[in-house]
């Protein structure tokens, strides 16, 4: 398998690509930055590799739901993401509306690179 076409090397090299562009934006203009927005990337980070761990198993083991399998990861990225804002904003944090907006462009970041592989998926299951 090549290097370029292993979804786990594409998932890093968009995971360093977000990174970067956190840091670079943290230096040009830091005040659109949350102070907590490593944490924020680091969730997203760990949340993502975790299911995209799981639908290989699932998918490997039950190819005939592949429908099913997906809707599943993306309910689960969906509660985890919930439960992480509930749990960072229940103290009570300062900047409220910028954290929400730091996670929101951190998960769709990670939501578009789940539907490229989706789609990306789709002629070598189909038969």
């Amino acid at each position: 398998m090549s290097l370029t076409k292993n979804i786990h090397f594409k998932f890093l090299i968009l995971s360093l690509s977000v990174a970067g562009l956190i840091f670079i934006l943290g230096l040009v203009l830091p005040q659109v930055i949350h102070e907590k927005i490593w944490e924020i990337y680091f969730f997203m980070l760990i949340i993502s590799f975790l299911i995209s761990l799981l639908n290989g198993f699932l998918l490997k083991s039950f190819a005939e739901n592949f429908f099913n399998i997906m809707v599943l990861a993306m309910i689960l990225r969906f509660i985890a993401s919930l439960v992480f804002i509930g749990i960072e904003v229940w103290p009570g944090m300062e900047n409220i509306i910028l954290f929400i907006a730091d996670f929101f462009i951190i998960f769709l970041f990670y939501l578009v690179f789940d539907i490229y592989a989706f789609l990306a998926n789709l002629r070598p299951i189909s038969k």
